[in-house]
């Protein structure tokens, strides 16, 4: 089916915003400041952008609206290689409000993956699944020796599919995406404290070892003691943020040092 034009795609908008759900799209669930809608049949997501406060609109002066910087941002991910939704439409509502039409990429979040799709114990699922962070790693460390550090960084976040045997990735929800000539040691920290906020029973400490390694080979600028600081760090700040959510076991928190 072919992709509708964009006076379409905005009376879709519009619908969509109102409350009214057109056709085959379904809402997904999001944050307060945004809502999301998906269809399958087109292959397309919706994503609404509505003011978190009076000072948005000043700031979108400054540094471009959240639906541009999403666009901008996935074209300059996409302009180096790195796999990003593209973007198909774009407009303004009312109250300040802003969408962006973006085409589906492949794959399932890689929380799923470890949660889910590879959590068994047999031989070939533990392979698979060692591939997967080894693959990841490659594919976070190169994000971040391009300059790129990414606004969410959540497992969720990144989407992997594997397609002839390797595992291929995604990035979505890029608003607040930066790229630098260098990428500062606190973004490169938020980041994989980010990907590290799964629980040790679905991720143990050797398995983020393994993606650690993986990472650390694509900083050619960063020295071996400063990657292993980066890392030690993150899975701390991962811990106690998990602790303080009420998602480690006390046994689990004494072996983190909590």
């Amino acid at each position: 089916m072919s992709t509708p034009d964009a006076n379409e795609l905005h009376r879709v908008a519009r619908s969509l915003s109102s409350d009214r759900l057109p056709g085959d799209w379904e809402l997904v669930d999001s944050s307060s400041h945004t809502r999301v809608a998906r269809n399958r049949t087109l292959e397309l997501f919706y994503k609404e952008f509505r003011p978190r406060s009076p000072a948005e609109s000043l700031k979108a002066l400054l540094r471009g609206s959240r639906a541009q910087r999403a666009r901008l941002n996935s074209e300059a991910l996409s302009g180096v290689g790195i796999n990003a939704p593209a973007n198909i439409a774009w407009g303004r509502l009312g109250g300040g409000r802003e969408y962006l039409f973006t085409a589906e990429v492949p794959g399932r979040g890689i929380d799923q993956w470890l949660r889910e799709t590879l959590s068994g114990c047999s031989s070939e699922l533990l392979a698979r699944r060692r591939q997967l962070l080894e693959e990841l790693g490659v594919f976070i460390g190169g994000m971040h020796a391009t300059g790129f550090v990414h606004g969410d960084l959540r497992p969720g976040n990144v989407l992997a599919s594997l397609e002839d045997g390797r595992f291929h990735f995604s990035l979505i929800d890029n608003e607040r995406t930066v790229r630098f000539s260098t990428p500062p040691g606190r973004g490169l920290l938020r980041n994989l404290m980010q990907l590290n906020m799964l629980t040790p029973k679905e991720l143990s400490l050797a398995a983020r070892a393994r993606f650690f390694r993986a990472w650390r080979r694509q900083m050619h600028d960063l020295s071996r003691l400063e990657c292993k600081i980066l890392g030690a760090e993150a899975y701390r700040w991962a811990m106690r943020r998990l602790d303080e959510k009420g998602f480690l076991t006390p046994g689990e928190a004494a072996r983190a040092g909590l």
